[in-house]
C-alpha cells in the first residue's frame, strides 16, 4: 500500500461573497433548530469552526449530527436559527456553499468500474475545473492521500480504506475552504482507522482548513479533534477542548502515576493522606503505583511525598478521558430534560472503537 506523501496546499480559490476579516469562523451555527412535525432532530444549536480547526461533533446515533451536517450544506432548511458557510447562508445559496465545501458522508459512492483517478477527474468536470489545472490537482490528491500507486486500477479493486482515502480527496478536489466528514473511518479495520485519522490531521495543518468530523466513536473524536461539541438528544449540551470539557463536568478526581527512587513503597504513607481515595499498581508499568486524589490535587501530593522522606522519580496526571467526561455531562443533561422528552439512555456509553455499532 502506498504511503502518503505531504503535498503544499493548494492556492485559494475564489472569494465567498462578502468579505471576511482574517481568522473569521468559516462555519457558524446561531440558534439553529430542526423539527419534524412534532419531533425536535436539533434544537437552538450555537457553535462556531475556525480555519485550521479540527471541531468533533460527538453524540450516539441519532442525536442530530447528521442533521446539522445537512443543515449547514443546505440540503434540509432549519425550522428556525441561521447558519453560514464560509460567509454564505446554505439555505439562500445552497450552491455556493456546496461550491465552497467538501463534503464525505458515510457512506462513499463512486463508480466502480472506473478508476480512481477517473472518478475524481469527473468530480472536476462536475465542478467546472479546467482539465489541465484538474491533471495537476488530482496527481497531488492521489499522492497525499497515499493511493498514487493504484490511481488507475478500478475502484472495484480498492478495499474499503482506500475508498475512503479517495473519498477525502474527492472531497478536496475543489479546494475547499472547509471539510465536512460524517463518519470517515465506519467499518475500517484498526489500521484503516489510524491511516483516516492520520491525514484529517495532515490535512488541517498543511491546508489550513477548518474541518468537521461528526463521529459516535469517543476515542477517535479525542485523537484528532482540537475542540469537542457533544450532542444528546438533539442538543448541543457542551462545547471546548477536552480540558475544558473537564472541567464543565465536574470532574471528581485526578488519577496520578506515581514512582519513587530507592525501591521505597509509599502505599501506606499514601494510604493514610487525607487527600488520597484510593491506590493500586499500575498494570502497564511494574513498580509505578496509580494514586487517585481530588481533581488538582497532583501538585500537593508532590510536596507531601518530598516532605514525607519520599523523592518522586515519576508523577503525572493522567489525562481525563473523553469518554468519562461524556457521561458526567450526558447525565446532567438528562436531569435537565423536561418530562416526556425522548432521550438515548444515560447510562450507556458511545462506543470508543469501531465495532461496537455504527450508524
Amino acid at each position: 500500500m502506498a504511503s502518503a506523501t505531504p503535498l503544499p496546499a493548494e492556492a485559494d480559490g475564489p472569494a465567498a461573497p462578502g468579505a471576511r476579516p482574517a481568522g473569521a469562523p468559516v462555519i457558524e451555527a446561531i440558534g439553529l433548530t430542526k423539527r419534524y412535525g412534532r419531533r425536535t432532530a436539533v434544537e437552538d444549536l450555537t457553535f462556531e469552526v475556525r480555519p485550521g480547526e479540527v471541531f468533533g461533533l460527538l453524540g450516539p446515533n441519532g442525536a442530530g449530527k447528521t442533521t446539522t451536517v445537512l443543515m449547514l450544506l443546505g440540503l434540509t432548511e432549519p425550522t428556525a436559527g441561521r447558519a453560514r458557510v464560509v460567509g454564505v447562508d446554505p439555505t439562500r445559496d445552497p450552491l455556493e456553499v456546496k461550491r465552497r465545501v467538501g463534503y464525505l458522508p458515510d457512506s462513499v459512492g463512486f463508480y466502480d468500474g472506473l478508476s480512481g483517478r477517473a472518478n475524481l477527474a469527473y468530480t472536476a468536470r462536475l465542478n467546472r475545473i479546467p482539465a489541465r489545472e484538474a491533471a495537476g490537482r488530482i496527481d497531488g490528491l492521489l499522492a497525499r492521500v497515499g493511493l498514487a500507486d493504484v490511481a488507475d486500477e478500478r475502484v472495484e479493486t480498492y478495499s474499503r480504506g482506500m475508498r475512503q482515502r479517495l473519498g477525502i480527496a474527492d472531497a478536496l478536489v475543489k479546494d475547499p475552504a472547509v471539510l465536512i466528514l460524517d463518519e470517515p473511518t465506519v467499518s475500517l479495520d484498526p489500521e484503516g482507522v489510524a491511516e483516516i485519522l492520520a491525514l484529517i490531521a495532515r490535512i488541517a495543518v498543511e491546508r489550513g482548513i477548518a474541518i468537521l468530523l461528526s463521529s459516535h466513536l469517543l476515542d477517535q473524536v479525542q485523537a484528532v479533534c482540537g475542540r469537542v461539541g457533544i450532542f444528546y438528544a438533539g442538543r448541543l449540551i457542551a462545547a471546548g477542548t477536552v480540558v475544558e470539557l473537564a472541567a464543565r463536568g465536574g470532574a471528581a478526581d485526578d488519577v496520578v502515576e506515581l514512582a519513587v527512587a530507592g525501591g521505597a513503597d509509599p502505599t501506606g504513607w499514601l494510604r493514610s493522606a487525607p487527600s488520597v481515595g484510593d491506590v493500586s499498581s499500575d498494570p502497564a508499568a511494574p513498580g509505578r503505583l496509580l494514586v487517585r486524589v481530588a481533581a488538582g490535587g497532583g501538585a500537593s501530593l508532590a510536596a507531601d511525598l518530598v516532605a514525607a522522606g519520599f523523592a518522586p522519580v515519576h508523577l503525572r496526571v493522567r489525562e481525563d478521558r473523553l469518554d468519562a467526561i461524556y457521561r458526567r455531562l450526558v447525565h446532567a443533561a438528562a436531569a435537565d430534560l423536561p418530562a416526556g422528552r425522548p432521550a438515548d439512555a444515560p447510562g450507556d456509553p458511545l462506543p470508543s472503537h469501531r465495532g461496537e455499532g455504527s450508524r
